[in-house]
């Protein structure tokens, strides 16, 4: 892409990643690789899962902590540190502390899953709920670092959490070396630029692609204007790479060595969690499926091309949202469906309708009355119904076979 800042940024290099590599021996897990038999079908080319959604804490993010809080001089260690994250940071900061013998304090949003936050205390740290949105909880915990000397550890823009972050890189070119192209979801930053480096670094024929939620994708608007800039209000369900500006260190290695960023849609992330969750057996939260998004969205893009490695960059979901999510990730699929339609007021009416259904073989969700509409005739009820469905095609079938019924599907 050859996009370049023209300030001067700190440097990351090859020998910080292998150093952070040695750091990080018997802290870090190796992640395991993992073939998609379905997405190697679907794209014509080897699909691999780089699976840092098993890595201690969940996701990738103890691994820059680790090297960040490692490199502090004594005396800074003694200060503590302090940070700011809804989730992943929030835990790699706190397992990275008690790991060295640092005090760690985190802020997190007041809106924050409780399994996170309870897993961020049990890590170490001392939790402080402040603000509601990120931004907010990140200015409480910088105030707190100027008055108490504390250590502000960055989620993503600094040169030792993108070291860290980079080893990823290098286990990936270890455990798959005919690898062609990687994906990885981009949020801030730090991980993808620290792959970049890394890979770029040993194979500069490897290509490495980005990939954000078009509801906050920050990068595509700033690599076009040569800098960074804000997306006012970014909204996505991926919350790990729900960030509204890049950092400056990763935005100057992206623009510099990213092969390109791409963007995926909601249903496109529903659809991939679902995917990860049914055929690779793997729990993976939203920003970790971004890269399976992107397959999804455009297999013929990395067809022939050789072996694809998607870094499913974590696994912390909330079991609420990993709720909602399924069901709108079946809806995208077409296998939940959703219809309403007026039906006789009469005694076997509603049994003569789930006949129908039944002989379609759709699987009634739920079903529910409504008689009080002043649109309604006298004789007439509503019935609105909800089925697991297999697909569009069977979608269309269930509605053909209601239209022959004589029924009107109103939605």
């Amino acid at each position: 892409m050859n996009y370049r800042v023209p300030v001067p940024v700190p440097q990351v290099i090859l020998d910080d990643v292998r150093g952070a590599q040695k750091m990080l021996s018997g802290v870090a897990r190796v992640t395991p690789m993992e073939n998609s038999r379905h997405l190697t079908a679907l794209t014509g080319s080897p699909v691999h899962f780089k699976c840092e959604n098993l890595q201690r804490t969940g996701s990738f993010k103890l691994r820059g902590a680790y090297v960040r809080i490692a490199g502090l001089r004594p005396e800074q260690r003694a200060a503590g540190v302090v940070a700011a994250s809804a989730g992943n940071h929030a835990q790699g900061v706190a397992l990275a502390s008690s790991l060295l013998g640092v005090r760690s304090t985190v802020f997190m949003p007041v809106g924050a899953p409780l399994p996170k936050v309870a897993a961020t205390q049990e890590y170490g740290a001392e939790v402080r709920m402040h603000g509601q949105v990120v931004d907010e909880t990140l200015a409480a915990a910088q105030e707190y670092a100027d008055r108490t000397g504390a250590v502000f550890i960055h989620p993503f823009d600094h040169r030792d959490v993108i070291a860290g972050q980079g080893t990823v890189g290098l286990e990936i070119l270890e455990q798959c070396p005919e690898v062609r192209t990687i994906l990885v979801g981009v949020g801030g930053g730090g991980l993808a630029a620290g792959i970049a480096v890394a890979v770029k670094a040993l194979r500069p024929d490897v290509k490495v692609i980005g990939v954000q939620a078009e509801g906050a994708a920050a990068y595509p608007p700033s690599l076009r204007v040569g800098h960074p800039v804000s997306v006012d209000n970014p909204v996505t369900m991926a919350d790990g790479i729900k960030v509204g500006r890049p950092g400056d260190i990763p935005f100057h290695i992206i623009g510099d060595l990213l092969d390109g960023v791409r963007t995926v849609s909601e249903d496109a992330l529903s659809s991939a969690l679902l995917l990860c969750l049914e055929r690779a057996k793997l729990v993976v939260e939203p920003a970790g499926c971004s890269p399976v998004a992107a397959l999804l969205s455009s297999p013929e893009l990395y067809g022939g091309g050789g072996p694809v490695v998607a870094v499913l960059s974590g696994g912390n979901i909330d079991p609420l949202l990993l709720q909602r999510i399924l069901r709108h990730g079946m809806a995208a699929a077409g296998r939940y469906l959703s219809l309403r339609l007026r039906v006789a007021d009469r005694p076997g009416a509603l049994a003569g309708l789930l006949a129908v259904l039944s002989g379609v073989d759709a699987n009634v969700l739920d079903v529910s009355h409504v008689r009080t509409d002043p649109r309604l005739g006298l004789t007439e009820v509503e019935v609105e119904l909800h089925l697991e469905t297999k697909g569009q095609e069977h979608c269309a079938e269930v509605a053909r076979s209601l239209h022959a019924a004589g029924y009107t599907v109103m939605s």
